[in-house]
């Protein structure tokens, strides 16, 4: 049984990371930047597993450094340490460069790079005393394959791979094991424009959140660093 932290757990495939994670019996905290969001998904979640005492929910912007310290301190405390940080907070609204605005250039960044930064300082202390953990870090292809309109986006994605790559280099030896998931096209919503209908070709979140799953459950001399998850037949 492992305490796990996963941020951008209130919908889509932090949800679904949460819900896989408590289903093996683990001991879930997870943050979101609503009150309303933390309490339906704390809510949807102690009923799939008919146990309250094994959730907590955080209302944490991961872009506020002193809110992450706080949210990686309450989990570890509530459940007695920390053994998986799952980094999934991000956001995937953009477009073109010359319409976008420093503002939401910031917005983009600060959320999907810094604020990985932020979590991952904050939670390593806690694994590194446990001599063991690990941390993923959901990131995606458009790292490495940059579209039209998602400059921003896809900057922070590459920046997030090379992050985890290295991080992954300095912290093997604590004992504590890096891995990013890319996956392709998923059927969340998450841009803020697109809808799930007509998406069948698409994954789902817990297709991502199975591979997470599967990753932390790695015996201890394996280090799967990277991984990449595409729909199997996308559109023609």
């Amino acid at each position: 049984m492992a305490v796990a932290l996963v941020t951008g757990g209130t919908r889509g495939i932090g949800f679904a990371v949460a819900k896989a994670l408590l289903e093996r019996g683990d001991h879930v905290a997870f943050t979101g930047t609503s009150d309303d969001g933390i309490l339906r998904a704390e809510h949807a979640l102690a009923a799939a597993v008919h146990d309250p005492t094994r959730v907590m929910g955080v209302v944490c912007d991961v872009r506020d450094r002193a809110a992450v310290q706080r949210a990686v301190a309450a989990a570890a405390q509530r459940f007695g340490g920390l053994d998986v940080l799952v980094n999934n907070a991000g956001v995937g609204v953009g477009g073109p460069v010359a319409e976008m605005t420093p503002e939401e250039w910031a917005r983009i960044v600060d959320t999907n790079l810094t604020g990985v930064f932020h979590v991952c300082q904050a939670a390593l202390p806690h694994l590194k005393a446990k001599g063991a953990g690990w941390i993923v870090n959901v990131s995606s292809l458009a790292g490495k394959n940059p579209f039209a309109g998602g400059a921003a986006y896809c900057a922070t994605k590459a920046g997030l791979d090379a992050f985890s790559e290295a991080l992954m280099q300095e912290v093997r030896y604590d004992g504590v094991r890096v891995a990013h998931v890319c996956p392709g096209s998923v059927a969340t919503g998450f841009n803020g424009r697109e809808t799930t209908a007509g998406a069948d070709w698409k994954l789902h979140p817990d297709d991502v959140a199975r591979v997470i799953v599967d990753l932390v459950g790695h015996p201890g001399r394996s280090l799967p660093s990277r991984v990449e998850i595409r729909p199997a037949q996308p559109r023609k």
